[in-house]
């Protein structure tokens, strides 16, 4: 692979102060920073499995669809009976309705386009940078659990999951050293706030209240995530970070304070080519490295091959 320029090298996107790796991997790239995951880090990350314990790391398909407002209501699942047995398909499937992985085409940063500059005519005729790039391509390698949850509560400063906690760099390098782990180029960093078991912990009526709030505005949802500011997303590139997830759903702090960072997202996808996973599983997960100490693991992920696809289901294991 070629040199990777560290975050300060890379070009400005015009006069916005924000910078760009459009043409880091080459000119009309469609993968982004799923670049980092090459077969020599497939390999060893494969070296990592001891046990063969396959951990999921995937909601049911059907939770959460009290969570989110507009079209993420809930499929329909019809099932059709016959003599021979059953056949089934479903309606009003989202693909970011549950676990999921949003793709490239997700998110732009302002007018400057989508990821490698690209403008909605390409986009849409070209039907470029679809989530089946990466299915082609499989999000493979060497995953991290970064446990931000249990370090607080360690540190007797539990975090709340309805309350915004911006979590930058040096924080997320303090809970990999209290977890005697180092971050490597390459890694699929995994980040534990707690939230989703907050949330599954909730009735119905409360999930249901929550029903529409999730937008980055102020007034909106709260809850702890990774810090907006340009700085943390330097971190990221500069630790050449092939994907991140976690269990909360917009991977970053909500609400967005525009007034100290933006919405990390712009960076993230737009501006680095970086996959972003929200509302991951992470609790089985936590409770197992906890046991053995030991916060790596191959991860596999296997998005669906969908042609022009904006986002789709994570389909993912941690494999120990």
């Amino acid at each position: 692979m070629a040199r990777i320029p560290p975050f300060r090298e890379l070009p400005q996107v015009g006069h916005s102060g924000e910078h760009q790796a459009w043409e880091v991997f080459g000119a009309g790239d469609q993968l982004g920073t799923v670049n980092l995951l090459t077969p020599e880090r497939v390999k060893q990350a494969a070296g990592l499995v001891r046990t063969g314990r396959v951990i999921n790391l995937s909601l049911p398909l059907n939770f959460p669809i009290t969570l989110y407002g507009g079209f993420r209501t809930g499929y329909r699942h019809h099932i059709e009976v016959n003599r021979g047995g059953r056949d089934d398909y479903v309606d009003n499937f989202a693909m970011q309705g549950s676990s999921q992985w949003d793709s490239l085409r997700h998110i732009r940063y302002r007018e400057f386009g989508y990821y490698g500059g690209r403008q909605d005519e390409q986009v849409d005729d070209k039907a470029e940078l679809g989530i089946e790039h990466w299915a082609r391509h499989g999000i493979v390698g060497r995953g991290v659990l970064l446990d931000a949850a249990r370090y607080m509560e360690h540190q007797g400063s539990p975090l709340d999951a309805t309350q915004r906690f911006a979590m930058d760099g040096p924080f997320l390098e303090r809970v990999a050293q209290a977890q005697q782990l180092s971050v490597q180029a390459g890694d699929i960093v995994l980040l534990r706030t707690g939230w989703l078991a907050w949330y599954g912990g909730l009735d119905e009526a409360g999930r249901e209240a929550l029903r529409g709030t999730l937008h980055p505005g102020e007034g909106g949802m709260a809850c702890p995530g990774l810090d907006a500011a340009q700085e943390t997303a330097a971190w990221l590139w500069d630790h050449q970070i092939a994907a991140m997830a976690a269990d909360n759903v917009a991977l970053e702090a909500l609400p967005v304070d525009v007034k100290t960072g933006g919405f990390q997202h712009r960076r993230l996808i737009a501006l680095q080519g970086m996959p972003v996973g929200e509302v991951w599983d992470l609790e089985e997960l936590a409770r197992d490295c906890a046991q053995d100490g030991v916060y790596e693991f191959f991860l596999v992920s296997v998005p669906l091959n969908l042609p022009g696809g904006v986002g789709s289901p994570a389909n993912a294991y941690a494999i120990k």
